[in-house]
């Protein structure tokens, strides 16, 4: 019998032990992390001395509010000097155009006439060609006098004096158009230096509007103040920092020998310190491509290993009822349920 009680006490221990690892393994696996947020620093995209913040530390900052506003007085002093410019070239251009829609239609009026005066002085040159001819005819048959041979000469040559003059006068005003085609240029080179100060304009007030430095288009709320009122911004310098209530999520990291097991999209339920046995449902949004070796202040439920990988677990319900750097595990559910309501 004495014999016997070791061979018991052994069976014992070993069924304990198998019921201990069975129980062991039953236990859902879970990751411990904390609860933080996506933080969204807010820059100044120009210089500029700060007017005024609106919104202090702890804040609520409703979407697309104005957050600060930084000293404008120089970009708005060139907004006005490039408006008035535009106002001058305006100006300018509509004299030139009146200039030359003038100028054009008192060309083609002039050029009209002239050619009017050309064909008046052509037929005329011709009558007075045709008009010496039958007297020159009549002078051979002694039909007419020398007298009025030579006056029918001297009026055919006026005539043709009278064209050739006619043709100058057209040729004067058809060079006319030189000029108009210079103006036209000048005109063009003026609009294309409004368009250019339009252009710049625009620009200046695109770089304007950066001088009021605006919020998400998200309601958040202000974690730090980086700049005060009188202090200079330059372009890149951090204004506040803003978080987004319900954009938040529980950071793990997960064992190697874990990872066949997890995947993106992977829903998961979190159950912080300060409220145990409520489960809030999450999912797996982030797992690191590269291993890092196993921060000190993470604990697992498993056994630990020299490396692991970062991962970020979305909270899916209650993001805004969390804070912060509150405590708590992240379970696997494999079936991929939802969790209970809270």
């Amino acid at each position: 019998m004495r014999k016997l009680v070791p061979i018991v006490v052994l069976i014992a221990a070993g069924a304990v032990a198998g019921v201990l690892y069975v129980r062991g393994r039953q236990r859902p696996t879970y990751y411990t992390g904390f609860v933080e947020g996506e933080e969204r620093v807010i820059r100044s995209e120009v210089t500029g001395r700060v007017r005024a913040i609106r919104f202090a530390e702890g804040d609520a900052v409703p979407a697309g509010a104005v957050i600060a506003v930084l000293d404008d007085d120089d970009i708005s002093a060139r907004i006005a000097s490039k408006r008035q410019e535009l106002a001058v070239l305006d100006a300018d251009i509509q004299t030139q155009a009146e200039r030359l829609e003038l100028v054009e239609r008192t060309w083609k009026r002039d050029v009209s006439a002239r050619q009017a005066e050309l064909r008046q002085a052509q037929s005329a040159a011709d009558l007075a060609e045709r008009t010496l001819t039958r007297e020159r005819d009549l002078a051979k048959t002694g039909a007419t006098t020398a007298q009025l041979l030579d006056d029918n000469r001297a009026r055919r040559d006026q005539a043709r004096t009278g064209v050739d003059r006619a043709r100058e006068l057209l040729a004067r005003s058809e060079a006319e158009e030189r000029s108009i085609t210079v103006a036209r240029h000048e005109l063009e080179a003026a609009r294309a230096k409004r368009a250019l100060a339009t252009a710049q304009l625009n620009e200046l007030e695109v770089v304007h509007g950066k001088y009021t430095i605006g919020a998400p288009q998200v309601p958040t709320s202000v974690q730090t103040q980086y700049i005060w009122p009188g202090e200079l911004a330059q372009p890149g310098a951090a204004i506040v920092a803003v978080l987004d209530p319900s954009d938040k999520y529980v950071q793990i990291y997960l064992p190697a020998s874990d990872m066949s097991r997890l995947h993106l999209g992977q829903p998961v339920d979190i159950e912080l310190d300060s409220r145990p046995g409520v489960r809030i449902p999450g999912e797996i949004s982030f797992i690191a491509d590269q291993a890092n070796f196993t921060p000190e202040k993470i604990e697992t439920r498993s056994d630990r290993v020299g490396q692991v990988y970062r991962a970020k677990v979305r909270i899916l319900r209650e993001a805004e009822r969390l804070q912060p750097g509150a405590e708590g595990n992240v379970y696997l559910r494999a079936d991929g349920t939802s969790a209970p309501p809270a």
